[in-house]
């Protein structure tokens, strides 16, 4: 795994360290980051689509593809945050592309545009090098609390 992580005593840091349990999502989804870069806000992360997650046609159920590109969208701003800081996802817009299959699902995610309250993020999801799913996302930055 690359990294390259700014402030060692922020959540994500310390989740990458394994101080830090990952959300239980990011389990649930079957959650593995494979590349974090805070300077140049990018994020790589595998997700495992289990049986579990299909629909009646026998492919991922579309909510479960959202669910992945929110945990990438609202994950590569954490990774930008200092200790106390929070994100949450304002609004995600959602494509689908093409079917998706049980089995392992690449996401990329970067941000487009920090503002001070609001990030502008856009996320991809993709099987076997082919995109499956994309999302837009708006971010609130949430500051410490005082």
């Amino acid at each position: 795994m690359t990294r390259i992580m700014s402030d060692p005593s922020s959540y994500f840091s310390r989740m990458l360290r394994g101080e830090l349990a990952p959300p239980p999502v990011f389990g649930l989804l079957g959650g593995s980051i494979r590349q974090v870069d805070t300077q140049g806000g990018t994020l790589e992360v595998e997700y495992t689509a289990t049986p579990a997650f299909l629909n009646p046609a026998g492919t991922v159920q579309g909510g479960m593809l959202c669910a992945m590109l929110d945990d990438l969208c609202a994950a590569v701003v954490d990774a930008t945050l200092h200790a106390g800081e929070g994100v949450a996802t304002l609004s995600l817009n959602t494509s689908f592309i093409r079917p998706a299959q049980p089995g392992a699902l690449l996401g990329r995610s970067r941000i487009v545009r920090r503002g001070r309250d609001v990030c502008f993020v856009q996320g991809v999801l993709l099987q076997q090098d082919q995109e499956v799913a994309n999302a837009s996302a708006v971010c609130k930055l949430i500051p410490p609390r005082t």
